[in-house]
């Protein structure tokens, strides 16, 4: 996408002079102070005079005629931190920013609405984008320059932030017309460019499609290391969605081999924390080695789920072993008290406890050599060491800002054969000095300084997270997975939502559940319901996740034309997007699709499908286009053309009957199906209300009964758990 406008160019030609000042950190208080992000908390001792977002800060614009300085990051974000020390906590930049600007911070996370906006604004005017996002705004916030970070001064090939901020204040005194006339029309570009529109009926989405994105992930793969594409590697686990289900489909081995390979040489790698489990944000690197070291709540759900769906393929216990660590990790680290997951945890750390001050990317987690040997003692440090790929002298050889010197960061360099191979000692031996020695790593480590926490609990990314609980539950048949999953989801449903309004919130923290819940919040959590629903079979989720979905279309769904928009909008928004872009986490969109597909199979009513597909036809040009950016969609697609089926089961699911049916389902993996468990009259008597067929279904001779229908025609009943699964199959 890119934006021309004859306005914008002498501005940007403005800013390729160089210069800039320095000062020194004084100590302030902002109105950040009163905000419960941690993020703007961060911000609320700079000397600048923040705002945040809303009409206090809109309202001095305007009266002051002055532009918005709008600076978007969030609170693990690295380069964030950097530009707050560099630039918004020195005295001069600031003084220049207060006198001329009003200037506004917004935590990306609490109002990913506001940030996606902007993003496709800098993303299409200076053809990339990241955080800190600092982008210029007329008093009707409406973009005329926008950019990432900036250095105080000329470095990096960057313009200075404080000449920058003299150069626009200065234009804005004389050239005002030319950047509101620009503003005006770079929105409207943005607008056609974002405008989601049918063009003809749902089949121009020709099945060839998923094919199409088959080959066109199967080009960028990483035979050797894993991934797409190369460094630097993010996890991208909405792409293993679509291959996981085109090998379903299809039987293509190559889609699944594409997955697994990704998956192992993930889990060797520095980007998962070898002792605590979890997995950083990405490599900068091409081998999953040399981590960025920030961990991010969304990507330990959808990797959970990743791994626990190539064990359901498999059977291959290593790829649930690493399931387990990713749980263990979110339920140690991740949860508040009350039962939801917490957002994230930065990347730097403090490096030496006597300067706390003084922090460094991955502090927490590289050691020196000497540090095991201290811990762990002999022999063991040495079978560790190679096992993990410990060196004397550090083993990062590529470290430009010298932040690794000297330290190790773990990575499975040898298995544990090989190690014991290599010093001639039995394998059980060997094994069970390495385990030891981790724990005693992992002890000591919890004596370091931990990297800041993120401790809000936002829904959209909770849901994620209750949906890789129940399906662990259930796949790996523990019970406390099955628990964390029932007690978030019920965190977020006593704490989030109004049965009255039938409204959700965005973001719990300190007592406090604030901002009114997006697209993804809607979406991410009522498929957490239907996923807690499949799983536990309590049909108040089930009851729940129709009510959101209800919620979710008449605040968001864009009737005419199809497709859902981000935010139900609101006077502080210059426009209304419908996102489509499954990167990071999948987009809102996709999971609001599935979700009407499954809940399409799960009752008599037409409308939820009709809605699937009014979206599907919406988005369809884009998908053809560019399937690659749009894998998640690519899956509620191929539900929608398969002929799912609806597996019913009568029986008590606290009975060994009913719960070895269950084992066979939840060992195969089967992603065109939906299931609903009658196990008493009140059970059928409500799912009856949603599929009329269950009432006609019960339990034959005493024991636990399955129905698989697809198309609503039913297969003869079984009680048999081998019949069961050849039906399923």
């Amino acid at each position: 996408m890119a934006v021309q406008t004859k306005s914008l160019v002498p501005l940007f030609l403005l800013l390729l002079s160089t210069g800039g000042t320095k000062g020194e950190k004084f100590m302030h208080t902002n109105r950040l102070i009163h905000e419960k992000s941690p993020y703007l908390q961060q911000h609320a001792h700079n000397p600048v005079d923040w705002y945040p977002w809303g009409k206090e800060a809109f309202e001095r614009a305007r009266a002051e005629n002055k532009p918005i300085f709008l600076s978007i990051g969030y609170s693990t974000c690295h380069w964030c931190h950097v530009m707050e020390r560099e630039s918004f906590e020195n005295e001069q930049i600031a003084a220049v920013m207060n006198r001329d600007f009003v200037c506004i911070k917004v935590d990306r996370e609490e109002r990913p609405d506001i940030d996606s906006i902007y993003m496709s604004f800098v993303q299409a005017t200076t053809g990339g984008g990241g955080w800190p996002m600092s982008v210029w705004l007329t008093p009707d916030l409406k973009p005329f320059i926008g950019g990432t970070y900036f250095p105080p001064d000329d470095r990096y090939g960057r313009s200075g932030f404080g000449r920058i901020l003299e150069q626009i204040a200065n234009a804005w005194r004389t050239d005002r017309e030319k950047i509101v006339e620009s503003s005006i029309d770079v929105i409207q570009q943005l607008q056609k460019q974002a405008e989601v529109a049918p063009g003809g009926s749902v089949s121009r989405l020709d099945k060839d499609v998923l094919d199409t994105g088959f080959f066109v992930f199967r080009r960028s793969f990483d035979t050797r290391e894993g991934g797409f594409g190369g460094a630097p590697k993010f996890p991208r686990p909405v792409v293993h969605n679509f291959l996981l289900r085109h090998y379903a489909q299809t039987k293509n081995q190559e889609a699944l081999n594409m997955v697994l390979t990704t998956l192992r040489e993930m889990a060797k790698g520095g980007m998962k924390d070898q002792l605590g489990g979890g997995f950083h944000r990405y490599s900068v690197d091409a081998h999953w080695f040399v981590p960025h070291f920030e961990k991010m709540l969304y990507d330990q759900a959808q990797l959970a789920i990743s791994y626990l769906e190539a064990f359901q393929i498999t059977h291959d216990q290593s790829y649930a072993a690493v399931a387990r660590d990713i749980l263990d990790y979110v339920l140690r680290d991740m949860r508040d008290r009350d039962g939801g997951f917490y957002s994230a945890e930065d990347a730097d750390s403090v490096i030496d406890p006597a300067d706390p001050k003084t922090k460094g990317e991955g502090a927490f987690y590289v050691w020196k050599q000497s540090e095991i040997e201290s811990v762990v003692g002999q022999p063991g440090a040495k079978w560790f060491g190679y096992r993990y790929g410990v060196e004397e002298r550090g083993n990062v050889r590529d470290d430009p800002h010298g932040e690794f010197t000297g330290r190790n960061i773990l990575y499975q360099a040898h298995t544990v054969e090989e190690t014991a191979a290599h010093f001639e000692k039995p394998v059980d031996e060997v094994r069970a000095a390495i385990a030891e020695g981790e724990k005693k790593l992992l002890a000591a480590r919890a004596h370091r300084v931990r990297p800041h926490l993120d401790d809000k609990v936002l829904t959209a990314w909770n849901g994620l997270m209750i949906s890789a609980f129940a399906q662990a539950g259930a796949v790996l048949n523990e019970e406390r997975y099955a628990a964390a999953a029932r007690r978030a989801a019920d965190f977020i449903a006593g704490r989030m939502y109004d049965p009255k309004t039938g409204n959700l919130l965005r973001r719990y923290r300190d007592g406090e559940a604030a901002i009114p819940a997006f697209l993804d919040d809607y979406a991410f959590f009522a498929q957490a319901l239907l996923d807690l629903y499949e799983s536990q079979f309590d049909t108040r989720d089930l009851e729940l996740a129709l009510k959101l979905t209800e919620k979710q279309r008449e605040l968001f769904e864009d009737k005419t034309n199809g497709g859902f928009y981000t935010t139900s909008g609101g006077a502080d928004l210059v426009m209304r997007m419908k996102d489509d872009y499954d990167g990071a986490e999948p987009s809102g969109n996709a999971i609001a699709i599935m979700n009407l597909l499954r809940l399409a199979q799960m009752t008599d009513r037409a409308d939820p499908r009709e809605s699937a597909d009014k979206a599907l036809n919406a988005f369809a040009s884009r998908i053809m286009v560019a399937p690659v950016a749009t894998p998640q969609m690519l899956v509620a697609y191929g539900f929608s053309l398969s002929k799912p089926k609806q597996v019913i089961l009568v029986g008590d699911p606290a009975a060994a009957d009913t719960r070895a049916m269950l084992d066979v389902l939840h060992g195969r993996f089967l992603p065109h199906r939906i299931v609903m468990l009658v196990k008493d009259d009140e059970s059928r008597r409500k799912l009856a209300g949603y599929l009329g067929v269950v009432e006609t279904m019960t339990r034959h001779q005493g024991k636990a009964t399955a129905y698989v229908c697809e198309n609503y025609t039913c297969k003869l009943p079984t009680t048999e758990t081998v019949k069961f699964g050849e039906l399923l199959q």
